[in-house]
């Protein structure tokens, strides 16, 4: 059976630390995987950490992320912080697919 965007359960993956910047959030995580390529083979001039910002409604989903909840009971938590506007919650649900896709949280087996 497949199941619906808005059934799954977002959890964030262990490897993700939130920083705030302001009243925004930052993703940090290590550029590599595997710890023997984070140590000995991160490029000159590079960090071993990628950090990404989020804007306002980024920062506003991710937030939300607690794996308890369901991406359609963000989506509906946050509504008014989107002013209820047409298709708010095709945006909310598209990113955290794209959320899924760069491997910053994974769908919790419910």
């Amino acid at each position: 059976m497949k199941q619906n965007l808005f059934d799954l359960i977002p959890e964030i993956d262990k490897r993700i630390t939130t920083e705030k910047e302001g009243e925004l959030s930052v993703l940090a995580f290590p550029r590599f995987r595997n710890k023997f390529v984070q140590k000995y083979l991160v490029p000159k001039n590079k960090t071993a950490i990628v950090r990404v910002r989020l804007d306002e409604h980024g920062t506003a989903v991710w937030n939300l992320i607690d794996g308890r909840r369901t991406v359609g009971k963000i989506a509906e938590h946050l509504a008014e912080h989107f002013n209820h506007e047409e298709n708010y919650e095709y945006r909310v649900g598209e990113f955290v697919m794209q959320l899924y896709k760069q491997g910053f949280v994974k769908s919790k087996k419910v």
